[in-house]
């Protein structure tokens, strides 16, 4: 690091009081410039990757956060013990805590971020509006008084004009807060948003401000020094959300001009130097349709998505963050600083868009990303996470499995890289958003720069349709099920064989394919697929007869799951596997799972009970439908889970007696586990 002026607090040893993706992204930088990393985890994260790369790691408690990464005095003694001169807190967690830096500095340790009094200064939002409003930034229209009356906050509402937003004044998060749209609404609204306040803060006090009905979210990125410097370094834009919480960002903003551009981050600056502020922070803003701006809120941290202002500015904020907590200058001024390209970043989460976003866990049984195989350029793409290959995803914490960042010169480059690097993430072992990602980057509407922040709930016909499925699809699943059939198949003898052999006549296999949400049901949902080839190749080529029309196949398997799938000729590059029962096939152009079995006489009764009565997902056992023993009939059910609030029933595959089962209710099962023993009738 470079020279520092007289104002230093050198420290060579960084504390990183968070978990995951961000504290595995600040230990990246810090142990760049030099600084030995100490990591704190629960015992939920004893084994974390946070905890494996660090130089070092300090136990601060239970899983639960209140008992370790939200206490205060755990964190300040890991600090102790390890020598750390500095904590960075990362986001969430204690980030925005006024008390834990008051503690630190009473520690005599330095947090890199800003000071007690900017915390608090932002914290409470009816405060923030009117210190705001004093540095001449533009405000919504609103109420932010002390008087909470009923009446007083009705009257004040019906002098805005509907619709209106109320707001938990100590809030964040999308909590306490609900949009009226209205007179006649607004007490039950008041009275819903006090108790969720009440909940999560403490505090009931409220805000209201005018709903605007297309707004975009755009927020500015501002640094400042302790020598009284600040510089913006741009805007994102981060209108496309779900429950007020960010999904796809980018930066810089589309359609932005030049001078509406330097009016908003001039104005963000005035927002910091208002209220004291040293470090990186975020001042978020309504961008009305006409180009008016409101000031909205200030995050006093660094931000999830600050690395696409990383990508178009060619600075690391972490070590910008290092740098002013040492007492250094800012690195540039605000006439050095430019803007280069457009980058995006999609959050990765671990939950499931069809069980509206519920979050999963489970065990990751694999988790890569082939830049090279899928021609992206190391330079461009940049994955940010906090999980490797054979990491839990717990039920503790948040979700965020990691974010996935890239570049290209201009706004319709960088999408088309984004949806090439969704496709060649393969993420196994938990369900993630991942086709959910794909699905609203390829969006007309988004491609088209058409953003507010009720994109998703505009567009949830379309996002959340259901699949119609090509004839190639069908093909392409029918091929990858049965060639990790194949794989797996170890006996050489004809009788015991699963790729359909016959004596002296071509194998013949039939297939059925469905929509994996329709596999149980008992319709005419289903695609048949009759495949016929030879033993010699289980490449192929083989012939697929799909309605009525017949195609030429063959899959050449490439590294990892990447296949080379060629239909009549035509070749293309994918990543596909069979996750038990359901194929998975994800290209560029988007994401396609289907339930895969067989339907011809061949296949034998065991194979099909050894992938159907298998844990779909991490689950809870609630009933035992039969005794062990138990003479049963095809289709006869044998056992009920629970998993993501949903029951879901195993039925026999066949004819047969159920001989043991391996859970009771009560019980906790991992996906992919068997859930008992069934032997069909011979």
């Amino acid at each position: 690091m470079s020279q520092t002026t007289h104002n230093t607090k050198r420290f060579d040893t960084l504390l990183v009081a968070n978990r995951g993706e961000i504290a595995c992204r600040v230990m990246r930088t810090a142990r760049a410039v030099g600084l030995r990393t100490v990591a704190v985890y629960s015992d939920a994260d004893a084994n974390a990757r946070h905890v494996r790369e660090a130089d070092e790691a300090i136990r601060l408690g239970p899983a639960a956060a209140r008992e370790s990464y939200l206490k205060v005095e755990a964190v300040v003694e890991a600090a102790r013990r390890s020598g750390a001169g500095a904590i960075h807190p990362g986001y969430g967690f204690l980030s925005e805590n006024g008390a834990f830096v008051e503690a630190l500095d009473q520690a005599g340790i330095v947090f890199v971020g800003p000071p007690a009094s900017a915390i608090a200064a932002m914290g409470d939002k009816s405060a923030a509006k009117s210190r705001m409003a004093n540095a001449g930034v533009p405000l919504v229209p609103g109420y932010h008084g002390d008087d909470q009356d009923d009446a007083l906050l009705k009257a004040e509402a019906d002098k805005i004009g509907y619709p209106v937003l109320l707001k938990a004044s100590a809030g964040g998060g999308g909590k306490g807060m609900r949009v009226v749209e209205a007179a006649a609404g607004f007490q039950a609204a008041l009275d819903g948003c006090r108790r969720e306040s009440q909940a999560a803060f403490g505090d009931q006090r409220m805000l209201i401000e005018k709903y605007l009905t297309q707004p975009r979210h755009v927020e500015v990125q501002v640094f400042c020094d302790s020598h009284g410097n600040g510089v913006y370094l741009f805007e994102r834009d981060c209108s496309v959300q779900r429950r007020h919480q960010k999904v796809l960002e980018e930066a810089p903003a589309p359609g932005m001009s030049e001078g509406l551009r330097r009016e908003m981050g001039e104005a963000a600056v005035r927002a910091a130097k208002e209220i004291g502020y040293v470090g990186a922070g975020t001042v978020e803003f309504l961008l009305d349709i006409d180009g008016s701006f409101f000031f909205m809120e200030m995050n006093t941290r660094l931000q999830v998505e600050h690395p696409v202002t990383e990508m178009i500015t060619g600075q690391d904020l972490v070590e910008w963050q290092l740098r002013v907590a040492m007492g250094e200058r800012l690195p540039l001024a605000q006439d050095e600083l430019t803007i280069t390209g457009h980058s995006f970043e999609a959050r990765l989460y671990a939950e499931d868009p069809e069980q509206d976003f519920l979050p999963a866990t489970g065990t990751l049984t694999r988790f890569a990303m082939d830049l090279e195989g899928a021609g992206l350029d190391p330079a461009r793409v940049r994955l940010d996470s906090g999980v490797e290959t054979g990491d839990a995803v717990s039920m503790h914490y948040d979700p965020m499995l990691a974010k996935l960042i890239v570049h290209g010169d201009d706004r319709a480059q960088a999408l088309a890289t984004l949806n090439r690097a969704l496709a060649a993430l393969d993420v196994q072992g938990v369900v993630t958003n991942r086709a959910f990602l794909q699905r609203l980057a390829t969006h007309p509407a988004f491609k088209a720069c058409e953003l507010d922040t009720r994109f998703i709930e505009k567009h949830e016909e379309t996002l959340f349709a259901p699949r119609r499925y090509s004839i190639e699809e069908y093909a392409g699943a029918a091929l990858v099920g049965l060639n990790q059939l194949a794989r797996e198949c170890e006996s050489d003898s004809p009788w015991d064989r699963h790729d359909g052999f016959r004596v002296n006549a071509p194998h013949t296999i039939r297939i059925a394919l469905c929509d994996p949400a329709h596999a149980q049901d008992d319709d005419d949902s289903e695609a048949v697929v009759v495949v016929e080839g030879t033993r010699e190749d289980n490449a192929g080529p083989w012939h697929l007869t799909i309605g009525g029309e017949t195609l030429t196949a063959r899959l050449d398997p490439l590294a990892g799951d990447a296949v080379a799938m060629t239909l009549d000729g035509h070749r293309r590059r994918l990543q596909a596997r069979r996750d038990g029962n359901v194929v998975v096939m994800v290209d560029p152009r988007g994401e396609t799972r289907l339930f895969w079995r067989r339907i011809d006489a061949i296949d034998h009764g065991h194979h099909e009970a050894e992938s159907t009565l298998t844990a779909p997902m991490h689950g809870t056992v609630v009933a035992l439908l039969v005794e062990a023993g138990a003479r049963v009939e095809k289709g006869m059910p044998l056992m009920v889970m629970e998993a993501m609030k949903m029951e879901h029933t195993m039925s026999a595959p066949a004819d047969g007696h159920v001989a043991s089962f391996h859970f009771q209710a009560g019980d906790t099962v991992g996906q992919g586990d068997v859930l008992l023993e069934f032997a069909p009738d011979e």
